[in-house]
């Protein structure tokens, strides 16, 4: 999204992701019972498009660039099995080999199932309704034409979406009700249930090539906020301190805000000469970090909620959806401004929310 390019921008990065592989997002496609709703092309009026980044390759790309500074140390492999204590205060971490970190702050960058945050005793407070997908791949090559940009699908009851991914594999998802069980299915049942639901171009392709479908990865999705992000000795970043809904892709890109923000702010807190330890100055910007982030993500949640319920309904209330469908020249045109609404701030995030200087290696 442009608001997770704006950070790597004041981050200095901007070109390193320029030059990953990588493809620009045509637009946004909303299809229902067979027939197009409304379509919005990018970069709608942001200064970058929405890219599509191998996430392996962009965090590979990170790591190259933390590894130019002397005092960086890559632990590959090696998995954190639980916090160090001391005096009432996080002191570092203990490895699965046994081996002990000891540290002046412990940053947990774990993701939405964080085990330091669980170690931490920090309770995540839901936010919303959580979400299962099934996701599926059909590796390439694939024509173009077969998908327009992001591709959300939905008939008869059914909720799933397609997308050319940025190396050019097709990418779908269904959406299943929570704790509804996966459906046994084969790749060609599956890939008919999907061809059911999109444009003719796709339809062909997924009946032609049904059998070359991956098996479904399940993905339980939980929307929620740690009621507090940083103990002494302790800081939450990313989806450890508040697992984001997939919707537009909010994970990456508000883990890089909360990156830029808590850099600033730590390097601040180190740079102090004042009265006080230097742990009790980390501790202090710790809390900032939280403070100063903690608006943003609030508001990301609550817009991300929002477009979830309102396809929710959409979805899998007959009536509506038929409604919707059978008029879509004239509710197209609403539900495209309604929709709109909401997309400012989830693509570009919340204005202030950065601080106003560039970081400088």
């Amino acid at each position: 999204m442009p608001c997770g390019q704006e950070a790597l921008a004041r981050m200095g990065l901007f070109d390193r992701l320029a030059a990953l592989p990588q493809r620009t997002l045509e637009g946004w496609r909303v299809r229902i019972e067979g027939r197009v709703l409304f379509e919005v092309a990018e970069p709608m009026g942001s200064l970058q498009p929405c890219r599509l980044v191998p996430q392996q390759l962009l965090l590979e790309e990170l790591l190259r660039q933390a590894q130019t500074y002397p005092s960086f140390r890559w632990r590959c492999g090696e998995t954190v099995q639980g916090l160090l204590r001391q005096n009432g205060r996080v002191s570092g971490v203990k490895l699965a080999t046994g081996e002990q970190l000891d540290g002046d702050l412990v940053v947990g960058c774990d993701g939405r199932s964080s085990l330091v945050r669980r170690e931490a005793g920090l309770a995540l407070r839901n936010q919303g309704k959580p979400l299962e997908l099934l996701w599926f791949v059909l590796k390439g090559p694939i024509p173009d034409g077969v998908v327009w940009g992001f591709e959300t699908l939905v008939r008869g009851g059914a909720i799933a979406s397609a997308c050319r991914s940025a190396t050019g594999d097709l990418q779908l998802a269904w959406l299943l009700e929570p704790g509804e069980p996966t459906p046994q299915r084969s790749p060609e049942a599956w890939a008919e249930r999907f061809a059911a639901m999109g444009s003719t171009s796709l339809s062909e392709l997924l009946r032609e090539r049904g059998d070359q479908l991956s098996n479904p990865l399940r993905l339980s999705v939980q929307v929620a906020m740690a009621e507090r992000w940083q103990l002494p000795g302790l800081l939450l970043l990313g989806d450890a301190a508040h697992p984001m809904s997939p919707v537009r892709a909010q994970g990456i890109n508000m883990a890089l805000r909360d990156s830029l923000v808590a850099a600033r702010q730590l390097l601040d807190a180190v740079g102090r000469e004042e009265e006080g330890s230097p742990c009790n100055r980390l501790d202090q910007a710790a809390a900032r970090i939280q403070a100063l982030r903690m608006p943003e993500i609030q508001r990301m949640q609550a817009l991300q909620n929002t477009e979830a319920q309102q396809g929710h309904w959409l979805g899998r209330s007959s009536l509506l959806r038929q409604f919707v469908a059978a008029l879509a020249p004239a509710t197209g045109p609403l539900v495209k401004q309604l929709w709109l609404s909401r997309q400012v701030p989830l693509r570009q995030g919340l204005a202030g929310a950065l601080p106003a200087a560039e970081l400088s290696p």
